[in-house]
């Protein structure tokens, strides 16, 4: 099969709604730094029962944007009380589940996270958690809209062989989801099929030789 072409060229918005633009934007323009750089103001968009709103954008670095949507007059209807506003669960809904939905900014160094973590710090919205994980350090937050933000930085180089693990990753992912009950027991059994399948075909690249010295 042919390789799909990859054209995109990053995010250029990630939108959400906000029920508190005042704080939205002391969050992310004036304790974080995030410049408004765009805004729309629409009246009588879309169907007759569409509310007129506001949809504005800040920087977020590398050409991307973080955008919100306020919508005047708009009162959501009254679910649990977990999550954000865009996504209210119950009670019982494990605090796991909850928190996967979040939105992570990259910064380019140690001294980047720090700066970051003094500006929370600062404000109305402090870091939450900070934590080292096998590839990235994080700093964690809520934004005063219920969004979990990550503001993170690679504490190493994603390598090839990472990324082959990753496509073996998901191909027995898909394979075990075909199963009454997927687990990832069976997950792993499968990647570890997948390798001896493929094994053969993977040659391991020649060893670099320094200018100037003899091969061996």
């Amino acid at each position: 099969m042919a390789e799909t072409p990859h054209l995109v060229r990053g995010v250029d918005h990630v939108a959400y709604p906000t029920l508190d633009p005042a704080a939205t934007v002391a969050f992310y323009r004036d304790a974080l730094g995030f410049p408004v750089v765009h805004s729309i103001c629409a009246a009588g968009w879309g169907p007759t029962d569409h509310p007129d709103f506001i949809h504005f954008f800040f920087d977020i670095g590398n050409g991307d944007r973080l955008a919100f949507f306020y919508y005047f007059g708009y009162e959501p209807p009254e679910r649990g009380a977990k999550g954000d506003v865009y996504a209210r669960f119950e009670d019982d809904v494990p605090d796991f589940f909850v928190m996967s939905r979040h939105l992570a900014i990259h910064v380019d160094s140690e001294d980047d996270l720090q700066e970051y973590r003094r500006r929370l710090d600062n404000s109305r919205w402090p870091v939450e958690l900070q934590v080292l994980h096998e590839t990235i350090e994080s700093i964690y937050t809520h934004d005063p809209n219920g969004y979990m933000v990550e503001i993170t930085r690679a504490l190493r180089p994603v390598t090839p062989q990472e990324d082959l693990d990753a496509n073996l990753t998901i191909t027995a992912l898909l394979d075990v989801l075909r199963d009454d009950a997927p687990s990832l027991e069976a997950l792993l059994a499968r990647k570890a099929e997948l390798i001896l399948e493929r094994a053969a075909g993977w040659t391991a690249p020649a060893p670099e030789v320094a200018t100037g010295a003899r091969a061996r």
